[in-house]
């Protein structure tokens, strides 16, 4: 389906997206976590914006997502909120800004909404996470729902290993999907699940799910922004399908630019500024009568 003028102007809201999956129209999102990026990605009309704890790896140089703070998430959260005008704006809560009781969690979480901008906040977890999400959501702050693979929980998983393999552990989810369902999330992250169990969680929830390595049968699609262009150091996960390499345009225009550096062919004449004629005339003179003086 084209995207048209119109839909370049609506604002992306969770009535919208609640209606795109009653219109089964896909739901398209990704990660930013700054300024220029947000403002390419809102302008070339993606729906959801994800602020993602991610950016403890892809920008921060983490080894995983578990050490990124709150303090780092809204710094990062910020500058997306200045560039994103269309797009539907989530931030991730990152761990151990909400594991630590209800209090500390719901005042987090309205840190984001007051300080980061944003419009939803993301939490990790199921059934277990409920009782929290209804506070969350009393305080009026929309949530993000995220099951399946969560990497935060990546030490009790022992590393990032697609989830629901087995009937118990597909009915885990199912009841997890459910659970965040009926509490009210806006949107549900279905990540690292085997296609045929993330179409029948979509098919069974009224929430739009959005996936991430589990099939194409989910209401939307995300993926981190510098797996698609290809500005991460590491093989990319199967699920990632790369649209741009980013990371070797970028190096050939570094080194070509330090090239023109040390050879001067950088800055030309025409990349340089010049004094009016009749500056450059006085300057002569002034030159001149200061060589005369010396000797």
């Amino acid at each position: 389906m084209s995207i048209t003028t119109a839909d370049f102007r609506s604002k992306i809201t969770t009535h919208i997206l609640a209606e795109k999956k009653l219109n089964r129209e896909r739901i398209t999102a990704l990660t930013a976590y700054d300024y220029a990026t947000a403002r390419l990605l809102d302008e070339a009309g993606i729906d959801v914006i994800l602020v993602g704890d991610s950016l403890a790896q892809t920008v921060l140089g983490y080894e995983s997502t578990l050490p990124v703070t709150v303090d780092e998430m809204l710094h990062h959260a910020r500058a997306v909120r200045r560039a994103v005008k269309r797009a539907f704006l989530i931030v991730d809560m990152p761990f151990g800004s909400y594991h630590t009781g209800c209090r500390e969690s719901l005042t987090n979480a309205v840190r984001f909404v007051k300080e980061g901008g944003a419009e939803a906040v993301k939490i990790e977890g199921g059934e277990k996470r409920v009782d929290l999400i209804t506070k969350i959501l009393n305080a009026e702050i929309p949530v993000c729902g995220h099951i399946g693979l969560t990497p935060q929980s990546v030490h009790k998983m022992g590393g990032y290993k697609v989830q629901g393999k087995s009937l118990p552990a597909i009915e885990e989810l199912k009841r997890d999907a459910v659970a965040l369902d009926r509490a009210g999330v806006c949107l549900l992250v279905l990540e690292g699940i085997p296609r045929e169990v993330a179409a029948m969680i979509t098919a069974e929830v009224e929430v739009p799910t959005i996936g991430i390595g589990a099939g194409p049968e989910c209401d939307g699609q995300i993926l981190v922004f510098h797996d698609l262009v290809n500005l991460t150091f590491a093989p990319p996960a199967k699920f990632v399908r790369r649209y741009a390499d980013a990371g070797a345009l970028i190096g050939d225009a570094v080194r070509e630019y330090c090239a023109d550096v040390k050879s001067g062919n950088f800055p030309s004449d025409g990349e340089s500024y010049h004094l009016p004629k009749d500056s450059q005339a006085s300057l002569a003179m002034a030159v001149g009568r200061r060589t005369v003086s010396k000797r």
